[in-house]
């Protein structure tokens, strides 16, 4: 089976369809009249943390160096995901014509491959549009038009099955949190109904792994929202304090006593109030 090179770390997403079986299958669920197309044929391309926000959801595929199939993967809609695909193809084709150094100042017209673009959308939203525009978000038409084609699943293909099993995956972290146990009940609930049974068969190790690490990254992404939130918190209680001392004439501690402030909080204000009306 012929290897595709992978330059990031995969989630699952990436990781199943980097392999070129599976690779295969999604280019014949877009194309199921190109029967003779082989997995050789099937290329992964460059992928960069572009599209996606933290996750290495990014998919791009070369077929038969004549296509470029760009794909995100998503739970959360985000209308503005056409803008983030225009970066991406754009970094596309300006990868393929150095790597096939093509001369875009010469007389002669160059050929690039045609560019299809695609989310693959996993969440629960209904009113998702089937496909989102740039021009959407330009006020109108103008000289550069993006499509991207939203594919929800809902049937027993490649896309179908990885959209089930996003969503049992969700299902399990809301019952048991970012834990192993979610990861393996996913795994479980997978293979008792048929979907993706021969990747988790042969890779299960590997998901277990990818599905760890992202979720030890979302730990650390909530921790980082908290902290943020958090000195927001303080920041805004700050002003207030600062604000009812220089209106009312307050002291500092009864600024803190009016507002509620806890006393093992009481110090952090101090310090940061400094002489303030003392």
């Amino acid at each position: 089976m012929p290897e595709m090179k992978r330059t990031v770390k995969d989630s699952v997403f990436t990781y199943l369809f980097s392999d070129p079986t599976y690779a295969r299958e999604l280019y014949l669920y877009l194309h199921p009249e190109d029967t003779s197309v082989t997995e050789a044929d099937c290329k992964l391309v460059t992928i960069q943390n572009i599209l996606s926000n933290g996750q290495y959801n990014d998919l791009g595929l070369l077929i038969r160096d004549t296509l470029i199939i760009l794909a995100e993967a998503q739970s959360t809609f985000s209308p503005n995901l056409p803008i983030r695909i225009f970066l991406y193809m754009a970094q596309e084709y300006k990868d393929y014509i150095d790597a096939h150094k093509l001369n875009l100042y010469s007389t002669k017209a160059v050929t690039l491959p045609k560019a299809e673009l695609y989310m693959v959308y996993s969440g629960n939203k209904k009113d998702v549009p089937e496909v989102l525009r740039l021009s959407d978000l330009c006020g109108g038409e103008g000289s550069i038009e993006v499509t991207v084609k939203v594919l929800r699943g809902g049937d027993s293909s490649i896309v179908g099955q990885y959209v089930e099993f996003c969503k049992i995956a969700d299902e399990q972290r809301a019952l048991y949190g970012l834990t192993k146990k979610a990861i393996q009940e996913t795994i479980r609930i997978c293979l008792e109904r048929g979907i993706l049974v021969p990747f988790l068969t042969a890779r299960q190790k590997e998901v277990i792994d990818i599905m760890e690490m992202l979720f030890s990254q979302e730990q650390v992404w909530e921790l980082d929202r908290r902290d943020a939130r958090q000195e927001g918190e303080i920041k805004g209680l700050f002003r207030a304090i600062k604000s009812l001392i220089e209106t009312t004439g307050m002291s500092v501690e009864q600024a803190m006593t009016a507002l509620q402030v806890a006393e093992k909080d009481r110090p952090q204000y101090l310090d940061m109030l400094g002489s303030i009306g003392q």
